[in-house]
């Protein structure tokens, strides 16, 4: 019996060594530019220059039927107890994020400027460190650990692009710096779960511009 559980536990093992291997090597690549071109992926975007040495980079696209100017009252009311995030709220909400996206414009959230917060749940958030309307917004901040700081600096960016043929592209970024040396064993993780999320982002703003347009 003890030796079956060894070989069980072994064979676990095995396996998960596998899974995650055979993500890093494959899955994960594509998770990290979900949607971008390689010109959108190499472009130096918005916040970049908060995190000149990235140790963690996500650039994610997608195309919008819609000009950036109709694209962009979506991402000025990002939030919670705001606009939401236009993702996976059931999942949000097992966390406690209290997150309801928002199927309509609503003109009171258009307000945002450099140096507001952005919610993403009740008691965590991030700060405006970057705006330009209609072109771009960037957050800046990170999670903390308790009482202590977060282990990482961290910027998201929503870029837009106008196209002549009068749709847009929508770009995402994430970029990390570590800075605790076990960082990277908190942010990988999670990046798999972000990508989850990002693409549904993505694709929730782009249904709602699209329909709105």
């Amino acid at each position: 019996m003890k030796g079956g559980q060894v070989r069980r536990r072994y064979a676990a093992g095995v396996t998960a060594i596998a899974a995650a291997v055979t993500y890093i090597l494959f899955a994960r690549p594509r998770h990290l530019r979900w949607g971008a071109s390689g010109q959108e992926y190499d472009a130096s975007l918005p916040g970049d220059d908060l995190i000149v040495t990235p140790d963690l980079t996500a650039t994610r696209a997608i195309t919008v039927r819609a000009s950036a100017d109709q694209v962009w009252p979506w991402i000025a009311q990002l939030g919670q107890g705001r606009g939401g995030f236009y993702s996976y709220d059931f999942l949000e909400n097992l966390a406690g994020c209290d997150i309801h996206s928002a199927d309509r414009i609503i003109p009171g959230w258009q307000d945002i400027k450099i140096g507001d917060e952005v919610k993403l749940a009740p008691a965590v958030g991030l700060d405006v460190v970057d705006l330009e309307p209609e072109r771009s917004l960037v957050l800046r901040g990170g999670v903390a650990m308790g009482a202590a700081p977060p282990p990482y600096d961290f910027t998201w960016a929503w870029v837009l692009r106008d196209k002549p043929d009068g749709t847009s592209r929508l770009l995402l970024r994430e970029r990390y710096a570590y800075t605790r040396p076990w960082a990277r064993f908190l942010v990988e993780p999670a990046e798999a779960v972000s990508f989850v999320m990002s693409q549904k982002m993505l694709r929730g703003i782009r249904d709602r511009a699209d329909r709105v347009a």
